[in-house]
């Protein structure tokens, strides 16, 4: 799998929310935070490679947007300022899991996801409006590799808008709610039913696996490092998993780091809330906490 490169190297693409979460937890409450798959991976992805980035905003979160991403090789190019009020999503953080207490998402009546004409690199359509998701899709019928992700809120509100996504997609990622809710029993027989390259299925504190041709790969998640948010872990890991194996040259023999890298930055996002800690990170940050996950599953050996 050849990765496309542009006049600056190899091209990574994100479609996705822009969120202004309303959230509860040990930490207490909090009205606003700023998130969105788009901002989640986006930001583990810079961490390696330059990103481009394509999502709806309203007036009330553009200026959060550009301050959140300022100084990350970002393009926001595609960025679209909608007349509406930005995507909101609430949520109740319980023993380290958020229960999903809905969203308001009339933003996505007035947008419809414009990928640049002919993109022909990687991309990940993340965490939206399902109908948008697959309209984003679509759009990048033409990228190397195509990954993409669930809400099972969303996969539940719109089944066949879902199980279209995961039929356009190379790559799914998915917890095992959301692999239950889209039908999914064994990881094989879903890989095979849809015709996947692989699903990577993420579960919390247990690490993730991907589902392979050649077999299974399993990352562990750090089980010593603190867990404050939870929110865009999936994102965060999607991110560095994609950017370090597409920076690496895409190949089946660098598909274990990748994953190393994709926990990592998972990790990294969930010890502050929201975006925080993953704006802070640095590449030598991202190397460490690489380290840390290698030594764990070398542990489990």
């Amino acid at each position: 799998m050849e990765p496309a490169a542009g006049p600056d190297g190899p091209r990574l693409l994100v479609a996705g929310s822009v969120a202004l979460d309303t959230l509860d937890g040990p930490f207490g409450h909090v009205e606003g935070e700023l998130g969105g798959s788009a901002l989640y991976f986006s930001l583990a992805a810079s961490l390696l490679l330059p990103v481009e980035l394509v999502a709806p905003v309203g007036e009330d979160g553009l200026d959060l947007v550009r301050a959140a991403l300022a100084g990350r090789p970002i393009d926001l190019s595609g960025l679209t300022l909608v007349d509406a009020p930005t995507y909101r999503w609430q949520a109740n953080q319980v023993q380290g899991r958020n229960q999903d207490l809905g969203s308001r998402d009339s933003i996505y009546d007035s947008w419809r996801p414009q990928p640049p004409a002919g993109f022909d690199g990687w991309a990940f359509v993340g965490s939206m409006r399902p109908d948008r998701q697959v309209e984003a899709a679509e759009a990048l019928a033409g990228a190397r590799l195509l990954g993409a992700d669930a809400m099972r809120s969303y996969v539940l509100r719109q089944p066949a808008e879902a199980v279209r996504l995961l039929d356009l997609s190379t790559w799914y990622f998915c917890n095992h709610e959301e692999f239950t809710a889209l039908g999914g029993s064994d990881p094989e027989g879903f890989r095979a039913a849809h015709r996947l390259a692989g699903p990577c299925v993420k579960a919390g504190p247990d690490g993730v696996t991907a589902c392979t041709a050649e077999g299974l790969l399993a990352a562990p998640a750090l089980s010593r490092r603190p867990v404050v948010d939870t929110t865009g872990a999936g994102d965060a890991l999607a991110g560095g998993m994609l950017a370090y194996w597409l920076r690496a040259g895409g190949g089946p023999e660098h598909l274990q780091d990748a994953l190393l890298h994709g926990v990592a930055c998972a990790s990294i996002a969930i010890e502050e809330l929201g975006l925080k800690a993953l704006r802070r990170a640095t590449r030598a940050d991202l190397e460490e906490r690489v380290g840390e996950v290698r030594a764990a599953l070398a542990g489990q050996g």
